[in-house]
């Protein structure tokens, strides 16, 4: 059985370099203290065009005082669905430095009620956070009219 080794240098692979730079100093950031705190800076942050259109997921970053560090838009889907990489997921929270995170989606229909599959990607999404000590405090729901929050009706 023969070994080759090779030099690293030799190989053509792409670098990977992690940064974190923030715009807003940690004083200015807005606190979410509630599911409505969080769903007004959504709503602020959403495309109103697409609110009822298409469905879109976020997530919102915070830090360990509920601060928002940042809100990224994580995948577009179509008129009845949207699938979420919880690996880009995961990569953005950590990347952000995030402590706890805020998921969030809407629902073109106007329906306020989660699905089975809501359920399923929320939990799912709280066991890969667990590994590095990352809170899932809410999953928010949008409409063009209201909201609905996982955490106030006993979800998470």
């Amino acid at each position: 059985m023969e070994t080759e080794i090779r030099n690293f240098q030799d190989n053509q692979v792409a670098e990977i370099k992690l940064s974190y730079s923030h715009m807003v100093k940690p004083s200015l950031r807005p606190r979410i203290n509630s599911s409505e705190d969080a769903s007004k800076l959504l709503r602020e942050n959403w495309d109103e065009d697409n609110l009822g259109f298409i469905e879109e997921f976020k997530v919102m970053l915070l830090s360990r005082c509920n601060k928002v560090i940042g809100i990224c838009n994580i995948a577009k889907g179509g008129t009845t669905c949207v699938t979420v990489d919880l690996k880009l997921l995961m990569a953005t929270a950590i990347k952000g430095v995030a402590m706890g995170i805020i998921l969030a989606h809407n629902h073109p229909s106007g329906n306020l009620k989660s699905s089975d599959q809501d359920k399923r990607l929320t939990a799912k999404i709280k066991e890969a956070c667990k590994i590095f000590d990352i809170t899932v405090l809410d999953h928010i729901i949008l409409t063009e009219e209201s909201y609905y929050s996982f955490a106030d009706e006993g979800l998470i």
